[in-house]
């Protein structure tokens, strides 16, 4: 066992230990949370926070899901391009209309996030400069039916 693997198994234990002390309630990093009143959503980029609060409400952590139900697909295909990674949201493409639409596309790596923010009437994909070896996962954000991966 190296020096560094050593050090983050420590790392994992404190922050086990942490959470326990505390009720298990520390926010992680790149967790998504979204206020049920408001539909503000928000991105962790600094662990710690005991919880998010927003229109004097604790905020609901999103948990993405990852089987497609009823006639709108939303699980991400992911494909190798010459350019990188090719990001379609699901396997019919997703409707891009006013009220119903896929807010963002979200590539996630070791180092980066690579979010793509899209509106209504654009195509519901994204092609980012990374190869698809390096994408640890992607997700994606339906304005009605919430959080998804691949």
């Amino acid at each position: 066992m190296t020096v560094k693997s050593c050090q983050q198994l420590i790392k994992n234990w404190q922050k086990e230990v942490w959470t326990k002390k505390k009720g298990g309630g520390m926010t992680r990093l790149r967790e998504l949370y979204r206020c049920e009143i408001c539909g503000n959503v928000v991105e962790i980029t600094h662990e710690g926070a005991p919880s998010l609060v927003c229109c004097g409400e604790p905020m609901k952590k999103l948990v993405a899901k990852t089987q497609d139900e009823g006639k709108e697909k939303h699980v991400p295909v992911v494909e190798g391009i010459d350019a990188g990674t090719k990001v379609t949201v699901g396997s019919i493409a997703h409707p891009m209309e006013e009220k119903h639409y896929i807010k963002f596309i979200e590539v996630l790596s070791a180092g980066r996030v690579i979010r793509v923010e899209l509106k209504p009437g654009q195509s519901p994909s994204a092609e980012v400069c990374l190869l698809k070896s390096e994408i640890q996962e992607v997700r994606e954000f339906c304005t009605v039916h919430g959080l998804w991966k691949a």
